[in-house]
């Protein structure tokens, strides 16, 4: 019975998670809402060290203060309206020439890293894991804006009604098999590297191509002045920083204590 139980809250808190990032991606700006994912990393970190007495060094702290005021520096400086927000600007966005060269150069580089690369330096090499996952990251986060924004127009009762349908399942069809393909690399990456190595780079490569693929498709930047741009540039590096020092130094053994230790000399 526990263990039935512990799996259900477990399904229960994925889907409730992914709800919320469904309901933010289609609220508020892409380029806002990747970044601030990593905050559940810190808060994450903290519950362990309280709940479950993991232990949370100094380096793991200082990384949490960081990515939280990187998401504050994040938030001020973020655009504060959506550049597409009908059906239409969709379409418009999905058929831009620009956008599907974008598509096309991904496409093609993750069939040359799934068939050629990944068999050969996949489990040596982890980059190799970490780039396929990302570019698909490319497909993940726009079609999930975008399934948002055809969602709106499916039931009302007008001529772009089928159109929204079409979109909107094609987009989960890309959704599903980006999600399955990355599941089934980031469990190959998990098997032979260290899951705190890989979470850190991953969460900086992976945010710096969704942010490209976003900027892309809904030009989400074009409202963005340079001190802002500067300000969300400053802030993503922070929490990134912050993000490498919680997960690859946490089994680094330091603590505040140790500085107030005196050097002991030997001859």
């Amino acid at each position: 019975t526990k263990g039935f139980k512990d799996l259900f809250l477990f399904f229960f808190s994925v889907a409730l998670g992914q709800i919320g990032n469904f309901l933010a991606y289609t609220a508020v700006p892409t380029v806002l809402v990747t970044p601030l994912g990593a905050l559940g990393v810190p808060f994450g970190s903290i519950l362990a060290s309280y709940l479950l007495k993991e232990k949370l060094n100094i380096l793991g702290k200082l990384g949490c203060l960081l990515s939280c005021a990187g998401s504050v520096v994040l938030i001020i400086h973020s655009p504060k309206s959506e550049s597409v927000t009908t059906q239409a600007e969709l379409e418009e966005k999905l058929t831009n020439p620009v956008f599907v060269g974008y598509l096309c150069i991904v496409l093609l580089m993750l069939l040359l890293l799934i068939f050629w690369i990944a068999p050969a330096h996949g489990p040596t090499n982890i980059m190799v894991y970490i780039s396929i996952c990302s570019l698909l990251g490319s497909f993940t986060v726009p079609s999930t804006k975008g399934i948002g924004l055809a969602a709106q127009d499916i039931f009302h009762n007008n001529p772009t009604s089928q159109r929204a349908l079409y979109l909107c399942l094609v987009l989960l069809a890309v959704l599903g098999c980006s999600i399955i393909i990355q599941f089934r690399y980031i469990n190959k990456a998990l098997e032979c590297f260290d899951s705190s190595v890989f979470g850190a780079i991953y969460y900086v490569v992976f945010t710096t191509l969704v942010l490209l693929a976003s900027a892309i498709l809904f030009r989400e930047w074009s409202n963005v002045g340079v001190v802002d741009f500067l300000g969300m540039a400053c802030g993503f590096t922070t929490v990134s920083i912050g993000i490498v020092l919680i997960q690859v130094f946490k089994e680094f053994n330091f603590n505040i204590g140790d500085l107030n230790k005196p050097n002991m000399k030997t001859d």
